[in-house]
């Protein structure tokens, strides 16, 4: 891992963010509010996770071009940054990236990681592995949707492919967004949810 902890990154690197709350100017589109993410969460198919066989992140193929030399990641470092600067080739070279999943500020697009709100695996394992390849490559590159968020690298990695009955962000105060973001994305991708993955759903939004 590139950085075992926030704290071991330099202070120059990032600043800590006392406030829960994200930066309205700094987010994906906001999924729907409580009341419709319990009425959706209710309408989700439930069923055990589907089998990992086969599964492969190429099957779901991104980063795509979005415009330009700007590709999906691209796209969202600039949508969720502040003051973000590119170069020829739409890197980002200069900016600020809030997490609201650990409530830290980056300085480096290179601390930044993309996170697929529900992972590719989970997706699979939910009844993505139906998909056709073209519809997998919509789902990695939703940008529609609240299921595309600029986190800490290593926040993400600690994530990987865990529903949220094993993994829920360190900051208490955004796991009401990530339920309600969880819950929008199965719900317009037709994916189902396992018994635990519902009650832990069900956990967080009552927190909001």
């Amino acid at each position: 891992m590139k950085h075992t902890t926030a704290l071991a990154a330099t202070a120059s690197a990032i600043t800590f963010v006392l406030l829960g709350g994200l930066p309205a100017a700094a987010s994906p589109p906001p999924p729907p509010p409580v009341t419709a993410a319990l009425t959706n969460l209710e309408a989700l198919p439930i069923a055990p996770p589907g089998s990992s066989a086969g599964y492969d992140r190429e099957l779901f193929p991104h980063w795509t071009t979005v415009s330009g030399t700007c590709d999906t990641r691209e796209t969202v470092l600039r949508r969720d940054g502040d003051q973000v600067t590119t170069d020829a080739a739409c890197r980002a070279v200069s900016g600020s990236w809030f997490s609201p999943y650990d409530g830290v500020t980056w300085t480096r697009a290179s601390d930044i990681d993309i996170d697929h709100m529900v992972p590719l695996s989970e997706a699979w394992k939910s009844g993505a592995d139906q998909w056709t390849t073209e519809r997998r490559r919509a789902f990695a590159n939703d940008l529609a949707s609240s299921q595309l968020w600029a986190v800490t690298d290593n926040v993400n990695q600690a994530k990987g492919d865990k529903d949220p009955a094993l993994w829920r962000p360190p900051l208490a105060s955004f796991q009401c967004t990530y339920a309600r973001s969880w819950v929008d994305v199965k719900y317009r991708w037709g994916l189902a949810v396992d018994d635990a993955e519902k009650t832990a759903l069900a956990e967080m939004l009552a927190t909001c």
